[in-house]
């Protein structure tokens, strides 16, 4: 596949159809590399800021070690609609208390599973993109979808 620019499509547009297919999408699949074996599962985003996606996990989890030994992970959304974004980029552990508690104080179902803040198995991540691409149903193209400046 061919990652092209499309002259049809503003930047403006972009970023309105890839947030849209996000949001239609709800839950994407997480992609990381365990040794030499990539892996894929589903993920239930706690919070998500323009591309920024945090993703709450339990350190049990043995995705935990696979991005401590790799932070370079992918998620993809793929909505009823078919259209996709992929968002390439680093995970890394959320230390900011102020941020991890306004996502405690507005995720309920968090609150029920994992009992309280302070439990020492919740890790959140949050996932900063280095590049996001959008695909129209299956035109077989991806376009790039501009980052904000950091």
């Amino acid at each position: 596949m061919q990652l092209t620019e499309n002259p049809q499509i503003s930047p403006q547009e972009l970023v309105q159809l890839a947030r849209a297919t996000m949001e239609e999408a709800k839950f994407p699949f997480l992609a990381s590399i365990d040794g030499e074996q990539a892996r894929l599962r589903p993920v239930s985003p706690v919070r998500v800021d323009h591309f920024t996606v945090y993703v709450a996990n339990l350190r049990r989890y043995h995705k935990t070690l696979e991005i401590a030994s790799n932070p370079k992970v992918e998620l993809c959304y793929m909505a009823p609609s078919h259209h996709q974004v992929r968002i390439t980029g680093d995970a890394e552990i959320l230390s900011d208390q102020v941020t991890m508690k306004a996502i405690w104080e507005s995720n309920p179902l968090l609150q029920k599973f994992v009992g309280t803040i302070e439990n020492p198995q919740l890790i959140i991540y949050r996932i900063r993109p280095t590049r996001v691409r959008f695909m129209k149903e299956w035109a077989l193209e991806y376009h790039e979808v501009p980052l904000p400046e950091p």
